[in-house]
């Protein structure tokens, strides 16, 4: 399964330059508002040093990363839910992602103008966070006036439709977003028809001078503190240290490189385990002389589930499957060494797949 991520944030704030820096699709870098017209979208793999072990182990013909799809979305202004700027188009866009990478400049630069010529990331989120509240009332309001004429006929399911859509309408004006609603999971299907901007899930990102890495300045010290209300993660980096890392191919570099900084790990990196764990994925793997493989699914799925990720045909003729874990693999070298130790667990249709998990799927059709 693919995971979109839109790259969102006022114009300004570095959005494009962090695309670039983590995808080989280019977006025009310019210092005015707009200069994404398009949506740029970047299909990026997931790194993941679990698949270097299997590959040293195994040697495959081939290594298949699982990806990431990021979407870099025309920048925000005030007055979007009206249509001002490029807001329609940047609401609609914003609709077909996943999860929200909400980009928050937290550096001083006079050469790059800020569209409000100041810069205060609370007030920057607040105009993202009031944009998408509103577009959300809109269109919660839109189904009230709908529903209201059917719970009105004594409909037992419009009225009940209907009080939950006054739940959201009530928490929508209250300046929240949507996500921040505590309600069933069964109650916000009333609800999924909608796309609600607020209900997805968001990652701030602390776009700071070089010299504020890695823990971060004054600005995104106020960031952590509006997003920690909300129990949201920032992510702290540099989008031009990001661009830097970019170019370098050599592994040893970009280790030398990341020392310098005092960085254990890319930006990338920590954006993109963060939108994992945010959206609660894990990953298996398959591995086989011809290819080491990993896959992404959902925390708690079932082995079934799990299959048929690879193919329907997998899920619709699953039989069992052999799992082995990757401490048993790195330890006894080979799947047949694993087999011989009794390493190998035969699993049913109940099993729940573990992160990290190695899998063959037995299935007939």
């Amino acid at each position: 399964m693919a995971l979109k991520c839109g790259i969102v944030g006022l114009p300004n704030v570095g959005k494009s330059t962090l695309f670039n820096a983590i995808s080989n699709n280019k977006a025009e870098a310019a210092n005015f508002p707009f200069c994404t017209i398009e949506p740029n979208v970047g299909v990026i793999t997931v790194p993941d040093e679990r698949l270097t072990i299997l590959e040293d182990l195994v040697n495959p013909q081939r290594v298949m990363p699982t990806t990431i799809e990021f979407v870099d979305i025309a920048g925000l202004v005030k007055g979007a839910s009206k249509g001002e700027g490029l807001g329609n188009q940047f609401l609609a866009n914003i609709r077909e992602v996943d999860a929200i990478a909400h980009v928050i400049r937290c550096f001083e630069d006079d050469n790059i103008v800020h569209v409000d010529g100041r810069i205060d990331p609370v007030t920057d989120k607040e105009v993202i966070d009031t944009e998408l509240q509103l577009k959300d009332l809109e269109s919660v309001l839109k189904k009230i006036a709908r529903i209201e004429k059917i719970a009105k006929t004594g409909d037992a399911a419009a009225k009940k439709d209907l009080a939950i859509l006054l739940k959201y309408k009530e928490h929508l004006e209250s300046g929240k977003n949507a996500r921040a609603l505590e309600i069933s999971p069964e109650e916000r299907k009333s609800i999924a028809d909608l796309q609600l901007l607020t209900i997805k899930p968001v990652i701030y990102v602390a776009n700071v001078e070089e010299d504020a890495l890695p823990d971060g300045n004054q600005h995104s010290d106020k960031l952590r503190t509006i997003a920690a209300e909300e129990g949201a993660d920032v992510i702290v980096i540099s989008a031009s240290i990001e661009a830097q890392i970019a170019e370098l191919e050599d592994a040893e570099e970009r280790a030398m490189f990341l020392e310098e900084y005092n960085l254990k790990q890319s930006g990338l990196s920590k954006l993109i385990k963060a939108a994992y764990h945010m959206l609660d994925l894990i990953t298996y793997f398959t591995a086989g002389e011809k290819e080491v493989r990993a896959w992404t699914i959902r925390r708690g799925w079932k082995a079934p589930q799990a299959a048929g990720v690879i193919h329907t045909d997998f899920e619709r003729g699953f039989i069992k499957a052999e799992v082995i874990g990757l401490a048993d693999y790195e330890k006894y070298k080979t799947e047949l060494a694993c087999r011989e130790a009794g390493k190998i667990a035969i699993e049913g249709k109940e099993y729940v797949v573990k992160d990290g998990d190695i899998m063959h799927f037995r299935f007939n059709v």
